[in-house]
């Protein structure tokens, strides 16, 4: 499905520095990436852990929206140091001002046979990582007197079942409570915390790592028969972002018919 041509751009992020985390395969991420810069934001920093598809997506993107428009960053959210690093690349272009937090990992595994490692990395990426950059993002901000914008990746798993997934579960219900917490104590500030909680989002990883029994049971659980496209979710991350929320913090906005 291809993005109509309404909402390909009308510059909802005008002169705006976006950073964008986990963005350099073909989900929500890239999605992000490509709609903020479709949507007038004077730059985009991007990060991921993968160096070559990092390289690839900046020179991409650098063609088609010219060059003193992105930027690319290796950031692990697992190290307070490169966060930082991401933060910094960001100040160079004159500083933060939407921070876009998508990195997660997920995984399949039941609790009988889940390991402590594998607990422990999913939620140091999915949860404490959206920790280091919210708390990194909101130092920035409240230095620079500025009322930033803070849009986090949730899951509609943080707030139904999901066998094999109670790692991923937790992390996400942790995001969705990260993001009502840390909206109350940045409000003072004049800056928005929000969320979007996507279910099934297709890209050429999911296929890949996602089998065709689950692929098709997920899809029947949504109002549409079918999944969302990155773009979908990247839309609403946008509204998020964009002074047409200006009164809307500490939400999480299913992108999905699953919701409480």
């Amino acid at each position: 499905m291809s993005i109509p041509a309404y909402v390909q751009g009308h510059d909802l992020l005008a002169g705006k520095v976006v950073v964008v985390t986990a963005a350099a395969g073909a989900g929500i991420g890239a999605a992000v990436v490509r709609r903020a810069l479709e949507e007038g934001a004077k730059a985009v920093v991007f990060s991921d852990t993968h160096e070559r598809r990092l390289a690839e997506a900046e020179s991409a993107l650098a063609e088609e929206f010219g060059a003193d428009r992105v930027r690319q960053l290796v950031c692990d959210v697992t190290s307070e140091d490169q966060v930082q690093a991401l933060l910094d690349a960001a100040d160079e272009l004159g500083g933060v001002d939407v921070m876009i937090n998508n990195a997660g990992l997920g995984g399949t595994a039941s609790v009988l046979d889940m390991t402590d490692e594998q607990w422990s990395k999913v939620l140091d990426i999915t949860l404490t990582g959206t920790f280091r950059c919210v708390r990194a993002a909101g130092q920035r901000f409240v230095a620079a007197g500025r009322k930033g914008v803070i849009v986090n990746n949730a899951s509609v798993v943080g707030w139904r079942a999901q066998e094999g997934q109670a790692h991923y579960a937790a992390a996400k219900a942790g995001v969705m409570a990260l993001t009502r917490s840390a909206a109350m104590d940045l409000a003072p500030h004049g800056i928005r915390v929000n969320a979007v909680s996507p279910s099934l989002v297709m890209h050429p990883f999911l296929a890949k790592v996602t089998s065709d029994e689950l692929l098709a049971e997920l899809t029947e659980r949504e109002a549409f028969k079918r999944s969302a496209e990155p773009w979908e979710v990247a839309n609403v991350m946008v509204f998020l972002a964009s002074d047409y929320s200006s009164y809307l913090t500490g939400e999480v906005v299913s992108v999905s018919s699953q919701h409480p």
